[in-house]
């Protein structure tokens, strides 16, 4: 199963909408989803800063902001 990392930070209107839509598809495309809050790692912050949410698989970049369905459906279609 693809494994995806949502970088994302507590408070983060974005990242909480991007969380539910990732939701609500993962049984349809099977993934698994790891969330990380970026304020408990000051590497991550200095990375991503106030440019979240940023979805990732092992490969890298999927979309950041607002769930790109089609890039992550894309994605999934190649599976790493």
């Amino acid at each position: 199963m693809t494994q995806l990392t949502l970088y994302s930070r507590t408070g983060c209107h974005l990242c909480e909408d991007m969380l539910q839509q990732l939701q609500r598809l993962q049984t349809e495309l099977a993934f698994e989803l790891d969330v990380v809050d970026i304020d408990d790692d000051a590497g991550l912050v200095e990375r991503y800063g106030s440019r979240v949410p940023v979805l990732q698989n092992r490969a890298g970049f999927i979309c950041e902001y607002f769930l790109d369905e089609q890039a992550l459906r894309d994605t999934l279609s190649t599976r790493e």
